[in-house]
């Protein structure tokens, strides 16, 4: 594996034993991952490793598992990730995650500079294949104009998934944004009402 300068943000992902696979799992299976935010010695990029546990306490590198694209919205480096379960609403309206299929939702860093909040979706948390941009910078003059990143999603019991997210505007201030979805790759920016009270 390539040799790494850090690593940080830890990110753990349950794998329960899926269909047909025996219950309890045997020894040396693969139960937690852990995504992570690092640098290659070599070549300087910033990328994501992960590792595997059987027991959630000792842990085995298994390498990178995503890196930088060229000329592409993350061609200058990749990091802070959360990933999640692709899950449905069944008939009784509630979420039943599905049996296979996981989406990553990561902080890449483009030519411009600014950092944008990227997906990419595995079958087995092993593979990613890259969908692009799904939480892009505001508009001139906003909060977050400068750059976004940091996602965390969660499902609300209305079917959508919100995501939590760092903004950085152009004097360097920093907020907490939010963000809704209900298919986990479009998001809109949430606005939460101001309420003023009288004393």
């Amino acid at each position: 594996f390539p040799e790494e300068l850090y690593c940080g943000w830890p990110e753990v992902v349950v794998n329960p034993p899926g269909e047909g696979e025996s219950n309890p799992p045997p020894k040396d299976r693969d139960n937690f991952f852990m995504y992570y935010s690092t640098m290659l010695k070599d070549t300087k990029e910033k990328a994501i490793g992960f590792a595997t546990s059987e027991n959630g306490f000792k842990w085995t590198k298994k390498g990178i598992c995503l890196s930088p694209t060229d000329e592409t919205l993350d061609s200058m480096g990749c990091a802070r990730c959360h990933v999640v379960k692709k899950a449905h609403l069944n008939e009784d309206q509630q979420w039943e995650e599905d049996k296979t299929g996981w989406i990553m939702y990561y902080e890449g860093v483009g030519l411009d500079g600014r950092h944008r909040v990227l997906a990419a979706e595995s079958d087995d948390l092993l593979t990613w294949r890259k969908l692009g941009l799904v939480k892009d910078v505001g508009e001139d003059g906003s909060w977050d104009e400068k750059g976004v990143g940091s996602p965390h999603v969660i499902r609300l019991d209305d079917g959508s998934m919100r995501m939590y997210y760092t903004g950085e505007s152009m004097d360097g201030s920093t907020a907490i944004g939010v963000a809704k979805s209900v298919d986990l790759l479009n998001w809109e920016r949430e606005q939460a009402g101001v309420s003023t009270f009288a004393f």
